[in-house]
């Protein structure tokens, strides 16, 4: 059936990150709706937001593009050019290999709801902006030397 049972979807609290880059993740809860309904060739996850955690250490693909589409709520969109804020209705795309490291923040009060949708490319290496990390879909986590955590 199409319909896809939320309440059969799993949530995910926080993040797979090595411990020292979860803490302003801890909280997000994220269902991956694109797996309950068997998608592969993309995945869509309804994420949910608490103030003051992050959806993500800031980050860019090298061969995946992504999505969000704002559902409810208020969300700050951090890329390398500045700050935008974006609310119900809103959405920003990520286009594969710009090297321009993104992720949002919830400043406001109350907890904002947003769908995420990205490529799913096994070879895909996702570059942390900030701290010293990277992610391969194979191997998991790695300093940006390649050492693995």
């Amino acid at each position: 059936m199409p319909k896809i049972d939320l309440s059969g979807v799993p949530e995910m609290i926080g993040t797979s990150y090595p411990r020292i880059f979860n803490e302003p993740c801890k909280d997000r809860v994220r269902q991956c709706l694109g797996d309950g309904a068997g998608l592969t060739d993309y995945g869509v996850n309804l994420m949910r937001l608490p103030p003051a955690n992050w959806s993500s250490q800031r980050h860019w693909h090298t061969l995946e593009d992504e999505f969000v589409y704002v559902l409810e709520g208020e969300l700050t969109l951090v890329e390398d050019d500045g700050e935008t804020v974006l609310g119900a209705g809103d959405c920003a795309a990520f286009p594969k290999g710009t090297g321009n490291g993104h992720h949002l923040i919830n400043r406001s009060d109350r907890v904002a709801l947003y769908l995420e949708v990205g490529s799913r490319q096994p070879d895909d290496v996702t570059t942390c902006s900030d701290v010293d990390m990277m992610c391969t879909n194979f191997s998991g986590f790695a300093h940006k030397d390649g050492t693995p955590y």
